[in-house]
């Protein structure tokens, strides 16, 4: 079964809230750079600059996981044992590094568990 576009927004926002609510949403400096980027270049209103700053502010009342030199490293030894992509790899190397247990990802493989971090896709049919 495949979601529509306002099916996913919809699904993806309840998480969202879900997040927040529960406080506790952790996030890598590389999903705000994403975030940055869509926001301002992907999305169907593109927003200004300082639209697209107060969001990505916003999300810094999170736990914020900065990807540095030694994750870069980690994330190199992730992509190359489990053959999952660099991205991945650094998404994966964060929630690993905060201690998460479950990891919200479209792209990884619903399921799949990479030592403590299980992949939840959001998106995917309930089983």
């Amino acid at each position: 079964m495949h979601r529509s576009p306002g099916e996913k927004h919809q699904r993806a926002k309840e998480l969202v809230e879900a997040l927040w609510r529960d406080r506790i949403g952790v996030l890598s400096t590389q999903v705000l750079q994403e975030l940055a980027v869509n926001l301002r270049k992907k999305a169907k209103k593109p927003l200004n600059a300082k639209a697209a700053k107060e969001i990505v502010a916003d999300y810094l009342a999170w736990q914020v996981i900065v990807n540095g030199g030694e994750a870069i490293l980690e994330a190199l030894d992730l992509e190359a044992r489990y053959r999952i992509s660099f991205r991945d790899a650094l998404v994966l190397q964060a929630a690993q590094a905060s201690g998460a247990e479950v990891l919200y990802s479209e792209d990884l493989s619903h399921g799949r568990s990479f030592g403590p971090v299980r992949v939840v896709n959001p998106f995917h049919p309930p089983e």
